[in-house]
């Protein structure tokens, strides 16, 4: 995967997250729920903390350096991303920086991330969040994949000779 498609997915990745989050800014009030199906609904939230609101307490008015945690950490992922060599772990980096660079859009605008999906299974509720989290979730599911799949190409070439 060359520079140009790390570069495109990136900014997909960030340009859904922030088409999603205006959506759910301007259709949801704070608060109220839309039931979309069984178990998922869409409700309007910020976190000031990481990803599934960990750690908002120690991070609460505190958006400027969460920012400036999480752009760093999103500078070090792309470099990543451009050096990577498995082409699914190159996707894997690209989608967790195009969804941390859209939640540090968030911060630097409104100092929290929006967040408004909401699924919950039979009493159980997981922590409201946003398609940032679900392209970071998938992003560290590409990169596990492809650290597998390199150990298991590299055991394979071993038990050959």
């Amino acid at each position: 995967m060359n520079a140009r498609w790390v570069w495109a997915l990136i900014g997909a990745t960030t340009t859904a997250d922030q088409l999603t989050k205006a959506a759910a800014l301007s259709l949801l009030l704070q608060g109220n729920s839309v039931a979309v199906l069984p178990g998922l609904d869409l409700t309007l939230g910020f976190n000031e903390g990481v990803s599934f609101g960990l750690f908002s307490d120690l991070m609460a008015g505190k958006p400027l350096v969460m920012a400036a945690l999480t752009g760093t950490l999103t500078v070090v992922l792309a470099i990543m991303a451009f050096r990577a060599r498995h082409p699914v772990e190159q996707i894997g980096f690209s989608l967790i920086v195009g969804g941390a660079l859209g939640n540090v859009v968030d911060r630097l605008r409104q100092g929290a991330v929006t967040d408004f999906i909401d699924l919950s299974f039979q009493g159980w509720r997981w922590p409201t969040f946003n398609t940032a989290d679900i392209a970071i979730t998938f992003g560290a599911l590409f990169i596990v994949f492809a650290t597998f799949a390199s150990h298991r190409s590299k055991d394979t070439v071993v038990d050959q000779s």
